[in-house]
């Protein structure tokens, strides 16, 4: 969905060099924006996501308060190459100064993600995410799942304020049903071009796999807006004889669809703006910090952390449900579908064994105010394989300071970008109204 901008002008009126620019930045943008009809600044505002100056003027130290009354994104973007002018720093710091944010980026393509962006925030006004789930927190391992925030009516209220989001929950047991009762050989046809490499899983299995993603596409196909959807799978697995994993991966590839392990909102809230915004490869793991010590080791059933030759406070161990997450193929450098690993879902269910190339990574995710990202870079260096623990193939990711991210952590829930995305982040947290804390 693209944006809608406004393009302001100083009074008391447009000149030559703001047409040019203006027409300029039609051509540059206009694959990902729609450019309203221009308008002086302190005139009344059309509906938009954010108002765009194709030029500065000197007037801009005198129009202070005009500026403080535009209640969206301000964006400067000056010069023909798509980006701020140099010669407009100094109004970009003035204003600044008086305590008007702005948004002027300085390469093409943080251009481009600020206006992906943008588009995202209109969006997210008509989205829904789906979630399926009955009674969250009373099924198994109680007393760790009845403390997850994204349970609780104020999350879903908070979403919907901020971002104009809608969750819309249905019945994980429903569901479930309506997978097995999908026959045989309808799930051997909607797999029968798919290449997913197996390994150990039972015919069977693949099944179960295949009819609960044709369960969910089918609820997915009634409603165009469903851009989300995630299911408790673990604290109420008995509900289904397998796990989404497989479905979420096609749905990915094939829809676009943002996925949510353990109907966990605030991942796919967090997974959505900066997937969608940046493009960037991009899953949700448990973090195991180092510095966490046997708390961390006694949940994956492992001894020890991995050897690493420095730094040891400052590596991360990331797993989830025995591998490193839910990777869909797309992303994934190796991938593979095998047997379950956690003790908690069915005899009958399925993961992902995957990789993403090692190398740069950033770790991001929400904070339950609505109003904090938090976000640290770091380096995917290698990956750990635990026999017999719950943590088969794990990734090890070293960042700048362990014990800052120890004191900063919004979750043990994460979401990794491939590349160092911090400077792009910042954009996106004016585009959104978020602070964003970096590790």
């Amino acid at each position: 969905m693209k944006a809608r901008l406004v393009p302001l002008y100083f009074d008391p009126g447009r000149d030559a060099d703001f047409d040019r620019m203006l027409q300029a930045l039609r051509s540059t943008l206009s694959d990902r924006v729609e450019l309203l009809e221009p308008r002086p600044l302190g005139s009344p505002l059309p509906e938009a996501e954010a108002v765009l100056f194709p030029q500065l003027l000197g007037q801009a130290y005198r129009s202070v308060e005009a500026f403080r009354a535009i209640d969206v994104p301000i964006l400067f973007i000056t010069s023909e190459f798509g980006t701020l002018s140099m010669w407009d720093w100094e109004i970009a710091e003035y204003l600044k100064s008086c305590g008007i944010e702005t948004i002027a980026p300085y390469n093409p393509r943080q251009t481009e993600n600020i206006c992906n962006a943008l588009g995202v925030k209109r969006e997210l006004k008509e989205t829904k995410f789906l979630v399926y789930q009955d009674d969250p927190g009373e099924g198994f391992q109680a007393p760790i799942f009845k403390r997850f925030y994204w349970w609780e009516d104020e999350c879903d209220s908070r979403l919907r304020a901020k971002f104009g989001l809608t969750i819309v929950k249905r019945s994980f047991r429903d569901l479930g049903a309506a997978a097995k009762a999908i026959s045989d050989a309808e799930a051997d046809a909607a797999a029968k071009d798919w290449r997913v490499p197996t390994d150990g899983l039972s015919d069977r299995a693949f099944r179960s796999a295949v009819k609960l993603y044709l369960a969910v596409r089918g609820d997915l196909d009634a409603d165009e807006t469903i851009r989300g959807a995630g299911i408790n799978c673990l604290n109420e697995s008995h509900f289904c004889d397998t796990t989404p994993c497989l479905a979420w991966s096609r749905l990915f590839e094939e829809r676009r669809l943002i996925w949510g392990c353990e109907a966990d909102t605030l991942a796919m809230i967090s997974k959505y703006v900066l997937h969608k915004s940046l493009g960037a490869p991009i899953l949700m793991t448990n973090l195991y910090p180092f510095l966490l010590g046997d708390a961390a080791l006694k949940h994956e059933r492992i001894e020890s952390f991995p050897h690493v030759e420095s730094e040891p406070e400052n590596h991360i161990l990331v797993a989830h449900c025995g591998y490193m997450g839910v990777i869909p193929q797309p992303f994934a450098a190796q991938w593979t579908l095998r047997k379950k690993v956690l003790a908690i879902v069915d005899d009958n269910a399925s993961a992902i064994d995957a990789r993403i190339p090692t190398g740069d990574i950033t770790l991001a995710k929400l904070h339950p105010s609505m109003e904090k990202l938090s976000l640290a870079e770091g380096t995917l260096v290698d990956y750990a394989q635990f026999p017999g623990s719950d943590c088969l193939n794990g990734g090890v990711i070293r960042i700048r300071s362990g014990r800052r991210l120890m004191d900063a952590l919004a979750s043990h829930h994460y979401v990794l970008l491939g590349g160092h995305q911090a400077a792009d982040i910042q954009f996106l947290g004016k585009v959104f109204g978020l602070e964003i804390e970096e590790i």
